[in-house]
C-alpha cells in the first residue's frame, strides 16, 4: 500500500528585507510539506501575488514599505478570507500584536521561530487555528494587566492627561517606580530603542525636561 503523502502547503512570503525574504524562501522551500509559490517585498506586491497564485497561506512581516503588513493583512482578509495570514516579525509590543490580530491575522510569530515552528503554525492557521508567540502573548497580558483606573494609586478618573496613550502611561508609571530602560524593555518585551521613543514622546507631552521631572509629573497625576 502506497503511504499517504500530504499535499504541500502553497505559501507566499512577504518581507522587505531581501536577505530575510530570500533566506525564508530557501529554508522553507527545502521542506517537502511547503511549496513557496512567490515572494514579495511590500504589502501591495503581496496582495497582487496572492490574487495571482491563490496560496493556502501568506507569511508576512509587519513593517514594509508602500503598504505595511497590518493594512495588507486587513485587505487580504477582506478579499481572500480563505488565505491564512501568518505574521512573522521582530515586533512583539502589544499594539503591533493587537493591530495585526484585529486586522485578521490568524497567527503571530517572531523571527526567532525555527522552521518546524513556522511550518506547524502555517498548518494550524490553514485549518483555522491560531498560534501566538509566547513573547507576543506575554506583551498582550502585560498590557491587559495595566489599568489606569485601578486602585493602586494610579489615575483614578480612568482618563489619561495631556494625550498620553495607555502604553505611555504604563511606561511613565514604570519610570516612577524607578525602573531603568532595559528593565522596562524586558518587562514589556520590546526593544530599548522603542522604549526611548516612547519616553521622548512622554517628555514632550508632559513638558518634562528629564526623568526626575517625569517622575514628579507621574506622581502629581496619580500615574506612579
Amino acid at each position: 500500500m502506497t503511504p499517504h503523502v500530504p499535499v504541500p502547503l502553497r505559501i507566499v512570503i512577504a518581507d522587505d528585507q531581501a536577505s530575510v525574504r530570500e533566506g525564508l524562501v530557501v529554508l522553507l522551500g527545502l521542506l517537502a510539506e511547503i511549496e513557496v509559490v512567490a515572494s514579495a517585498a511590500n504589502g501591495e506586491e503581496a496582495i497582487r501575488l496572492v490574487a495571482e497564485k491563490s496560496p493556502d497561506a501568506i507569511l508576512l512581516d509587519l513593517h514594509m514599505p508602500v503598504l505595511d503588513g497590518t493594512e495588507a493583512t486587513r485587505r487580504l482578509t477582506e478579499r481572500y478570507p480563505e488565505v491564512a495570514v501568518v505574521v512573522l516579525t521582530t515586533y512583539v509590543d502589544d499594539s503591533s500584536v493587537l493591530a495585526a490580530l484585529q486586522a485578521g491575522a490568524r497567527s503571530y510569530l517572531t523571527k526567532d521561530a525555527d522552521s518546524a515552528d513556522i511550518v506547524q503554525t502555517l498548518r494550524s492557521a490553514v485549518t483555522g487555528l491560531s498560534v501566538i508567540d509566547p513573547a507576543a502573548r506575554a506583551a498582550l497580558l502585560a498590557a491587559a494587566a495595566f489599568r489606569p483606573d485601578s486602585p493602586s494609586g494610579q489615575n483614578p478618573a480612568g482618563r489619561l492627561p495631556d494625550g498620553l496613550t495607555l502604553r505611555e502611561a504604563e511606561i511613565l508609571s514604570m519610570i516612577a517606580r524607578g525602573m531603568t530602560n532595559p528593565d522596562i524593555a524586558a518587562e514589556l518585551y520590546i526593544s530599548t530603542q522603542t522604549i526611548k521613543s516612547h519616553i521622548n514622546r512622554i517628555f514632550a507631552k508632559t513638558g518634562s525636561a528629564n526623568r526626575s521631572a517625569a517622575i514628579r509629573y507621574a506622581r502629581d497625576h496619580h500615574l506612579g
